[in-house]
C-alpha cells in the first residue's frame, strides 16, 4: 500500500479541521488547521502529490475539495452513513479522523459523486426555494393559529391567501395584537412570494434550456419543480446502469430482512439519499394518479390491496423507473398528452419571463378542448389495456416459489 501514498483524513468543523495521517499502516496526528481558505491553502501546499485525502460531507466540503484537489492525487468525500462512525461507542474528533484515515489506507471507502457546477447551482437554488416555501408555510400557519385563537371558523373560500381570502381577512374584527400579527404575516408572505417567484424564474429558464427537464415534463402530472429536483439529485443518469440502482440511490427500495431458514421479508422503504427528491416524486405521484393512464390503473390496483399511502409511494418508485428509461434512452413519454405538454411549456416560458399573448389570436383556443378530450380518450384506452394485460397475466401466471421479498414470487 505504500506506493499509493499517505492517507490523510480531515474531520471538518466550522472553525477547524482535525487532521490524521496514515503512513505505512501507522496513524499519527497531523494537528489542527483553521477552516479558512488561507489556512487550507497552506495545508494543501504541505501535502505530497501522491497523498490521498478523505473528508465527510459537510456544508463546506466541496469548497475544501476545490482547494486541495490540485495538490494531491485524489480527494474523496464520503457519507457518514457509509463509514460506521456514527454508530461508534466512543466518538471524538481525533477518533473520527483516525478511523477515516485507516479506512482510506485500507481502500475501504467509496466516495460520493462530486456534482458538476451546473448541478451544484441547481441544487443550491432548489434548496433555497425549499427554505423559502417552508418560511411561507410557517407564516400562513401563524395566521391560521390567530383564527383559531379568536374562535373564527373555517374560511368561506378554499384559498385563504388568494384575492377573496385576503379581502375576507381585512374585514375581520380582531383584537389589536392579533390584527398586528396578521398584518405582519401578510407582509412576510408577500415578500416571500416575490423571492420564491424569482428563484422559480431562474429554474424555469434552466428547464427551458435543458432537454432532459422537458423530457420529464412530458409525463402528465410532472411539473418543473419535480423535474428539476430529480435532475439535481441524480446528476448524470449514466451513473446508474439499471433502474434498480437509481431506485436504491433515491431510497425508494424496501428494506429486506432475512435470517436462518425463514423467508426474506420486506419492510418500509430505506429512505437513503435525498429526502427532497422523494418528496418531489411523491407529490408528482399524487397528481399522476388523477390522470387517466397506466399509472392510475397501477395505483388503483395496489390501493385496493395495500391502501393509499403505500400505493402512492409505489407510484413514486415507478416514476423514478420511468424517468430512468426516458433519460437513458433519450425518449419522450409514449403516453404523453401533447396539448397538455404544450401548455406546460408555454406556462414555463411565461414563468421564465417571456411576454404573454393576451389579445393575440393564435387559433389554438378553438380546438384545445376537442384536442384535450381526444387525448384523454386515448389515455383511457391505454389504462384499459393495462388493466386487461394485468388481468390476463395474473390468470395465466403459474405460482412460483423462490427467494423473494414478495410471497410466491421468484
Amino acid at each position: 500500500m505504500g506506493e499509493l501514498g499517505r492517507a490523510v483524513a480531515l474531520d471538518v468543523h466550522r472553525d477547524f479541521c482535525e487532521i490524521m495521517v496514515c503512513e505505512e499502516g501507522k496513524v499519527r496526528s497531523g494537528g489542527r488547521v483553521d477552516t479558512t481558505p488561507e489556512a487550507l491553502e497552506v495545508l494543501a501546499a504541505s501535502l505530497q502529490p501522491s497523498d490521498r485525502v478523505v473528508l465527510e460531507v459537510t456544508g463546506g466540503a466541496w469548497a475544501i475539495v476545490r482547494i486541495l484537489e490540485p495538490h494531491v492525487a485524489k480527494v474523496i468525500v464520503v457519507s457518514p452513513a457509509d463509514t460506521g462512525i456514527t454508530q461508534a461507542r466512543a466518538k471524538t474528533d481525533r477518533l473520527d479522523a483516525r478511523t477515516l484515515a485507516r479506512l482510506l489506507w485500507a481502500g475501504e471507502l467509496e466516495g460520493v459523486w462530486p456534482p458538476d457546477e451546473l448541478t451544484r447551482l441547481l441544487r443550491r437554488r432548489l434548496a433555497r426555494r425549499e427554505q423559502l416555501v417552508r418560511a411561507r408555510s410557517r407564516a400562513k400557519n401563524e395566521i391560521h393559529a390567530v383564527l383559531m385563537r379568536c374562535l373564527i371558523g373555517k374560511p368561506p373560500m378554499s384559498d385563504l391567501f388568494g384575492v377573496a381570502g385576503r379581502k375576507w381577512l381585512r374585514q375581520l374584527e380582531l383584537p389589536v395584537e392579533e390584527c398586528e400579527t396578521v398584518e405582519a404575516c401578510m407582509r412576510h408572505i408577500e415578500f416571500l412570494d416575490t423571492e420564491i417567484a424569482e428563484v422559480e424564474r431562474v429554474v424555469a429558464r434552466y428547464a427551458l434550456s435543458c432537454s432532459d427537464a422537458r423530457r420529464l415534463m412530458s409525463v402528465p402530472g410532472v411539473n418543473v419543480i419535480c423535474a428539476a429536483t430529480f435532475l439535481a439529485a441524480i446528476g448524470d443518469i449514466h451513473r446508474f446502469k439499471t433502474s434498480r440502482e437509481l431506485v436504491g440511490y433515491l431510497g425508494l427500495d424496501p428494506r429486506v430482512r432475512q435470517s436462518g431458514s425463514s423467508p426474506a421479508k420486506g419492510g418500509r422503504i430505506s429512505k437513503r439519499g435525498s429526502g427532497s427528491v422523494r418528496w418531489a416524486l411523491v407529490e408528482a405521484a399524487q397528481s399522476v394518479v388523477h390522470q387517466p393512464g397506466a399509472m392510475r390503473a397501477f395505483y388503483e390496483r395496489l390501493r385496493a390491496r395495500r391502501g393509499h399511502q403505500i400505493a402512492v409511494v409505489a407510484v413514486a418508485r415507478k416514476l423514478a423507473v420511468l424517468f430512468w428509461c426516458l433519460l437513458s434512452r433519450e425518449e419522450q413519454y409514449a403516453h404523453q398528452q401533447p396539448s397538455l405538454t404544450a401548455k406546460k411549456m408555454r406556462l414555463l416560458e411565461i414563468q421564465g419571463g417571456a411576454p404573454t399573448r393576451k389579445g393575440t389570436p393564435t387559433g389554438v383556443w378553438a380546438t384545445r378542448e376537442k384536442m384535450r378530450e381526444a387525448e384523454k380518450a386515448l389515455a383511457m384506452q391505454a389504462e384499459a389495456s393495462y388493466v386487461r394485460t394485468v388481468r390476463d397475466w395474473q390468470a395465466a401466471a403459474p405460482k412460483r416459489v423462490g427467494a423473494s421479498v414478495t410471497p410466491e414470487r421468484a
